[in-house]
């Protein structure tokens, strides 16, 4: 497990820093490292609040000086980029627990955005959903033109614990057999059908109220 460990973290810091040939096992030649493909641009670190307090120290170390030094040795690299931040944790409290460094979370601490979970911000989801569409539409060369207002209606009524990725992976998993036309219920996945089945007496049920006080 300790070995394992090491090699996660490793793996993290050769990938972000870039590592020189022979820095460890499997290192046959110099790589540059994430990190200096944004070069002049902007890099974004997602879920900040996993990574090791080795790797928060090197980001620091960057923050701070504008330098990153690869695995291995050589010479620090200056780097002109803007960093932006994310994680789906608390960052306080890790901080009171010693398990995120305080002086890179002062660092990083500039300027921040909250955003709310899908759960609570449910009229985002028909947006989502066209914008998902239309960018797996192009990719595979597909024409799945939308849900239909009985899915849709069954969407908005879940909570989405996986938040947006589970409302992607649900467009997504729709291009490897696509249907034609409006999605339904019936086109979805059984593992997907079983989740939003439950809301569709519901979702009728609104439906015809709504057409009901129409006339």
């Amino acid at each position: 497990m300790h070995q394992l460990r090491r090699n996660t973290r490793h793996l993290l810091e050769s990938e972000l820093f870039g590592y020189e040939r022979g820095a460890f096992t499997g290192a046959e030649q110099s790589y540059a490292g994430k990190i200096r493909f944004a070069e002049a641009g902007t890099l974004f670190l997602d879920e900040v609040g996993d990574m090791s307090l080795q790797a928060q120290a090197k980001i620091r170390r960057l923050l701070e000086n504008g330098e990153l030094s690869p695995l291995g040795g050589g010479k620090p690299v200056r780097i002109d980029s803007r960093f932006i931040a994310a994680t789906n944790q608390d960052l306080e409290p890790l901080v009171k627990a010693h398990k995120f460094r305080a002086d890179l979370f002062f660092r990083l601490n500039v300027a921040r955005i909250h955003l709310q979970p899908l759960a609570e911000r449910k009229e985002d989801i028909p947006d989502l959903v066209r914008f998902f569409l239309h960018e797996h539409n192009l990719a595979n060369e597909r024409r799945i033109e939308g849900f239909t207002p009985e899915l849709m209606s069954c969407l908005l009524q879940y909570d989405w614990p996986g938040n947006v990725r589970e409302l992607r992976n649900l467009v997504e998993v729709l291009f490897v057999d696509p249907p034609p036309g409006l999605v339904s219920l019936l086109n979805l996945p059984d593992s997907f059908r079983r989740i939003f089945c439950r809301y569709i007496d519901r979702a009728t049920a609104e439906r015809d109220r709504i057409i009901a006080a129409l006339y």
